[in-house]
């Protein structure tokens, strides 16, 4: 019996160590933004009390590296590179310094303006804006990004994101050049993506439909149009996979001047043909980027000609949107991104290669802006990654 019981006991130290040994000692926080002109990943850790960044380095991706994404266990971190040729990253994340180590890079189907993975982690699915075509490629165990996808789809005009929804049941596109969502039905065993019916929800014409978030509540689906700066609430159906408008609200400040905005033209592609040169270098609006709060009480949106975020309140029972206020961020803000405990926002200027951290007031969703970090050329897109 006593040999027992101490076979038993050496058991459980050795079991109570191999868990700590797997649970960093002091777990931390990690801020990826993409460079797209350095070819770099800047990685930061951050403060989740003060909101404080501390460089840690900076990552070799590629040139004109832009959209990442992570994958649901938080062990790797996919980034597009959107130079020829095209290429997707695949690195694993060191939990407990933040470093990004290099796996494999391997051909996209195309120049992709969004990607992210489903639910499970298995399949990266990919938006290309100047391709119009979205698609699945496989994720292998080692969590590598394969080379040769599942599905390529061709869809409407400049597909600009693409997001699965919270069952992993069901996959939505919008289409900025011809005002529609796609609505598509995903089986997550073999990674097919197929239309539902309908297959499409229009929009009004000339809005510009970019990138979309989900209510963390799953019940209701929020887009930011780019060129009439509206943000459209949708009532989403788990059971059907469905989606029904109910609400269109302005993003840009009330004492804005500007003007509806104009497709933009692909990445490297010839410039949109606004008329005579004086209507050309009026200020058009280019709303861009979408996040909602954990607790989902308050949603944001950016706009990068007049550099600002819009906040507004969100009841958690209809979905309908209050506008709070416009607050000014970084010089032409394409991406942003909220914390995981919902007190800080981080924006990034393509103009101004700086971050800048805004305090969240929890109450009233009001922006406080705290500290900007110089991070390098044209950043873009920020993933923050918490071991807390």
């Amino acid at each position: 019996m006593k040999i027992l019981k101490t076979i038993a006991y050496v058991f459980l130290v050795q079991m109570l160590s191999a868990a700590l040994f797997v649970i960093p000692a002091a777990a931390k926080t990690f801020v990826f933004i993409s460079c797209a002109q350095d070819g770099e990943i800047a990685k930061m850790e951050m403060n989740l009390d003060t909101g404080d960044l501390t460089l840690l380095g900076k990552t070799k991706a590629g040139k004109v590296v832009m959209p990442m994404a992570v994958s649901p266990d938080r062990r790797y971190l996919y980034a597009a590179i959107r130079s020829v040729p095209y290429l997707y990253a695949t690195y694993a994340i060191d939990s407990t310094k933040g470093d990004l180590i290099l796996l494999s890079t391997s051909p996209s189907p195309d120049n992709m303006v969004y990607i992210s993975t489903d639910k499970t982690g298995r399949f990266l699915l990919g938006a290309s804006y100047a391709g119009h075509k979205i698609s699945v490629n496989p994720i292998g165990d080692r969590g590598i990004v394969q080379a040769n996808p599942i599905q390529v789809m061709t869809t409407g005009r400049n597909a600009h994101s693409i997001l699965s929804d919270p069952s992993n049941r069901f996959v939505y596109v919008p289409n900025l050049g011809v005002d529609q969502i796609m609505q598509l039905v995903f089986d997550e065993k073999r990674g097919i993506l197929t239309p539902n019916n309908p297959p499409t929800v229009k929009l009004k014409a000339d809005a510009g439909p970019r990138h979309i978030a989900f209510s963390p509540n799953f019940r209701f689906f929020y887009v930011v149009s780019e060129l009439d700066g509206m943000v459209r609430a949708f009532t989403f159906d788990s059971a059907t996979g469905l989606l029904k408008e109910f609400q269109s609200i302005s993003a840009v400040p009330k004492n804005s001047t500007l003007l509806p905005g104009k497709i933009a033209p692909p990445l490297g592609g010839p410039q949109a043909q606004l008329g005579s040169q004086a209507e050309q270098d009026k200020p058009r609006i280019q709303a861009a980027d979408i996040h909602i709060t954990p607790d989902g009480k308050f949603l944001y949106t950016s706009e990068r000609t007049g550099s600002t975020l819009a906040a507004f309140a969100v009841d958690s029972a209809t979905g309908m949107l209050k506008y709070i206020n416009s607050y000014d961020t970084e010089k032409q803000p394409r991406g942003f991104n909220i914390d995981p405990r919902g007190n800080f926002l981080l924006a990034c200027g393509e103009l101004s290669d700086q971050c800048l951290v805004h305090r969240i007031n929890r109450q009233t969703g009001e922006l406080q802006p705290l500290k900007r970090y110089p991070v390098g050329k044209d950043p873009n897109w920020i993933e923050i990654v918490d071991f807390q």
